[in-house]
């Protein structure tokens, strides 16, 4: 089930203090940029972010998860969450500053 435009614009909006923010279509589902690193997805309406130290300070163990068949754990945010606004951006905030910077794409 592919997740819909509704949820992402609404969990971009909430997150938009975070930093530079942005939303990739992917499959039917979307990536969550933060200042140019993947640090969330969206699937089938639901938040997923990355797994790193930081994060797991936000959420606990009992929140891993992947977020489709065959992929790595992510944390799964509970979707109460979604309204705490300060809570969410801190969550994408440092988990962006805590992952390295996408590697560049050598040209052909």
């Amino acid at each position: 089930m592919a997740s819909s435009q509704k949820t992402v614009d609404f969990l971009t909006d909430q997150i938009h203090s975070a930093g530079i923010i942005r939303s990739k279509k992917m499959f039917g589902e979307y990536a969550i940029y933060c200042d140019e690193k993947v640090v969330a997805l969206i699937c089938d309406d639901t938040l997923f972010v990355k797994m790193t130290d930081v994060s797991l300070q936000f959420l606990n163990a009992s929140h891993i998860s992947p977020p489709y068949p065959g992929a790595k754990n992510y944390l799964k945010v509970p979707e109460e969450k979604w309204e705490e606004r300060e809570w969410l951006s801190e969550l994408i905030s440092q988990t962006a500053v805590s992952l390295p910077l996408p590697k560049s794409k050598k040209r052909k």
